[in-house]
């Protein structure tokens, strides 16, 4: 079954995929240039040529698998306390929000209504910078949202337990036009949506 961004899981699915992926690329122009060097007896050949530029999408790929390598997958005990404490709350895991300036990873994300709420388990997360850009490019899209990224487990699990108990409340009183791309999403996945796009 694929695992799709935002979903547990998603980064140890990526970098497996991101791998052979890579691998294959990197194969493809080697068996081409050893195939020209076998048939030729020379490097200096059409095959080469093809083999190099053949290594342009192959390194493409390998950059993107050296960012995923890089990111660390959610601890399965802190998703199951998550998961426990959201009922239907709007949620995603295992996040990078992407910047010019720099990425954040984050481990979850709920949200309701004019509320996000996010954890990230890496200390020396800048949470400032993040919540800033989170809120910029919500606010670009339509959606006002106060963000607020937790680096502490227990005060981010209390949010998610309020946010979860006050949802249907907190919904109902939003006014709310559907998106004519996406009719069928909710204002909080609409923002889920949008969040998921700026994410690696």
């Amino acid at each position: 079954m694929k695992i799709e961004k935002g979903e547990f899981g998603y980064i140890k699915a990526q970098k497996k995929k991101r791998g052979l992926i890579t691998f294959g690329l990197f194969a493809i122009p080697i068996i081409i240039f050893f195939t020209g060097l076998w048939q030729t007896g020379t490097r200096l050949n059409m095959f080469t040529f093809v083999a190099i530029m053949g290594c342009l999408p192959a390194s493409r790929s390998a950059v993107g698998f050296v960012m995923m390598l890089m990111q660390k997958s959610m601890d399965p005990a802190v998703y199951q306390q998550i998961e426990e404490r959201s009922g239907d709350l709007v949620k995603a895991y295992e996040l990078t929000v992407s910047a010019y300036e720099k990425n954040t990873p984050i481990d979850s994300l709920v949200v309701c209504g004019y509320h996000v709420a996010a954890y990230t388990s890496r200390p020396d997360a800048d949470t400032v910078f993040a919540e800033k850009h989170i809120k910029e490019i919500l606010k670009g899209n339509g959606y006002r949202a106060d963000v607020k990224i937790f680096k502490d487990l227990k005060p981010y699990l209390e949010r998610v337990s309020s946010l979860a108990k006050q949802r249907e409340t907190v919904e109902k009183d939003i006014v709310y036009t559907p998106n004519e791309s996406y009719p069928e999403l909710s204002r909080s996945e609409l923002v889920k949506h949008t969040i998921l796009a700026i994410s690696l």
